[in-house]
């Protein structure tokens, strides 16, 4: 089992958090994992990704070329990363922020309005831990209460408030659209 996940948006987004906490999420779990990331010079409001690698087995090549989820913040970071999905990959999009899905062939596309929620809900930074939620319902990739011991112990500001968000978001992934 090898699962390669790019979560991509604009700098200031809490990307590289959500990569980190994911990553983490998973050791906790019992597997492998390598966390990358690259944003632009710029950071906040530039195209950054996170990368995630999970597997059952020690990580050798810890780069990823075709990824098996994509998770879009922005329209710019999906346009930069799309080529990258997987065919038989999912994408995860947040609705208000990415509006146009290039052509491409995509065996599953999920979207929620996570920064909309988050703002109405929590504080607009706390979209990230809503669409990292929701792709861990959608995927069983990790367990959401490793996510949670995640955040803990990554020392996360307002690290209860960030698990409610990440809660939300595994609640909304379980609904039928």
């Amino acid at each position: 089992m090898r699962i390669e996940i790019r979560i991509c948006g604009l700098g200031g987004q809490g990307i590289i958090l959500a990569g980190e906490i994911l990553g983490l999420a998973a050791v906790l779990d019992g597997k492998y994992a390598v966390q990358m990331r690259s944003y632009g010079s710029e950071a906040r409001g530039s195209t950054c990704k996170s990368d995630v690698i999970i597997s059952d087995k020690i990580i050798r090549y810890p780069i990823i070329e075709n990824c098996d989820i994509l998770v879009s913040m922005s329209q710019p970071s999906l346009n930069k990363y799309i080529d990258s999905l997987k065919p038989s990959g999912i994408l995860i999009i947040d609705e208000d922020l990415v509006k146009n899905i290039p052509r491409k062939r995509i065996e599953k596309i999920y979207g929620l309005k996570a920064t909309r929620i988050a703002e109405e809900k929590y504080r607009r930074i706390m979209a990230n831990m809503i669409m990292l939620g929701y792709m861990t319902g959608k995927t069983g990739i990790v367990s959401i209460e490793k996510l949670r011991e995640a955040i803990k112990r990554r020392r996360v500001k307002m690290a209860e408030i960030n698990i409610k968000a990440l809660e939300e978001g595994v609640k909304l992934s379980k609904l039928k659209v």
